[in-house]
């Protein structure tokens, strides 16, 4: 097993020794003569000349200063702050005039159940066009209802249960509200009607809703509700079946009159 390497071993040998035979010397690799290309030779011969353009080149270059690239960065830095500062009283602004738009529109289109104003219906002329009783048609029932939130500390009832009124014929309806606290309080009302479908249809000529009410303390006061019912309403196919409607009205406290009002909902 161990003969091979021992033979191979042994022909190195012999093949290096001056005392070789005549064969194994010839067998010794030889050097080989390569011809270079002229071209390339001249590359090889011109490369320092071409580091020394480089160099020059790498010289040549431009390297800014720290203070230049602290005003770069200082001018991008800035820029970034006057978008941030734009975006954040853009939203501040589109926050606080959402609340007056969104009303608006509720009070015209009589979205989220909201009554629509007398003066923002959505047809044309005089007003007192729409007020003319259908007494051809049924009466509708209208309903009251009140509530107050948990920080207010008033007592806020309507003074009657129902009324039953024509479309196009108007109503007088009343609430009541009494502070039953130690100290004044300011409270803003919100309301609905129900079903949602007959919302643009109530239309209110004058109403406490949204406005600041000021009650001291054991104070009663009686807030009007004028309103009518749009003859339209017979016309729509949403109002068919429909005899009862519901007036929701709620009152939230203002703890402090100087502060930012809430968003009412719709």
């Amino acid at each position: 097993m161990n003969g091979v390497p021992r033979v191979a071993r042994s022909s190195t040998r012999t093949s290096s020794s001056p005392w070789a035979c005549f064969f194994c010397q010839q067998a010794r690799p030889s050097w080989v003569r390569v011809n270079v290309p002229s071209s390339f030779r001249r590359n090889v011969s011109g490369s320092t000349p071409r580091r020394a353009q480089l160099r020059e080149q790498k010289e040549s270059v431009h390297v800014p200063s720290m203070e230049q690239i602290r005003a770069h960065y200082n001018k991008k830095n800035a820029t970034v702050a006057y978008y941030t500062l734009s975006l954040i009283m853009g939203t501040v602004a589109l926050s606080y005039g959402s609340v007056p738009l969104y009303k608006m529109i509720c009070q015209t289109t009589g979205w989220g159940g909201q009554p629509v104003r007398a003066h923002g219906g959505s047809y044309d002329g005089d007003i007192s066009s729409r007020l003319v009783p259908v007494t051809s048609a049924n009466r509708i029932r209208v309903t009251f209802n009140a509530s107050v939130s948990d920080e207010l500390p008033w007592k806020f009832v309507p003074q009657q249960r129902e009324v039953r009124v024509l479309p196009g014929e108007t109503a007088l309806a009343f609430y009541k509200a009494e502070n039953k606290g130690d100290k004044d309080i300011i409270g803003v009302a919100t309301y609905s009607v129900t079903p949602a479908q007959c919302a643009p249809y109530f239309s209110k000529i004058q109403c406490f809703c949204f406005e600041e009410q000021r009650l001291n303390a054991g104070e009663t006061v009686d807030m009007p509700v004028f309103f009518y019912l749009d003859p339209d309403l017979l016309t729509d196919l949403n109002m068919k079946g429909v005899e009862t409607v519901t007036l929701n009205y709620t009152f939230f406290s203002i703890p402090n009159p100087y502060l930012p009002r809430p968003s009412w909902p719709c």
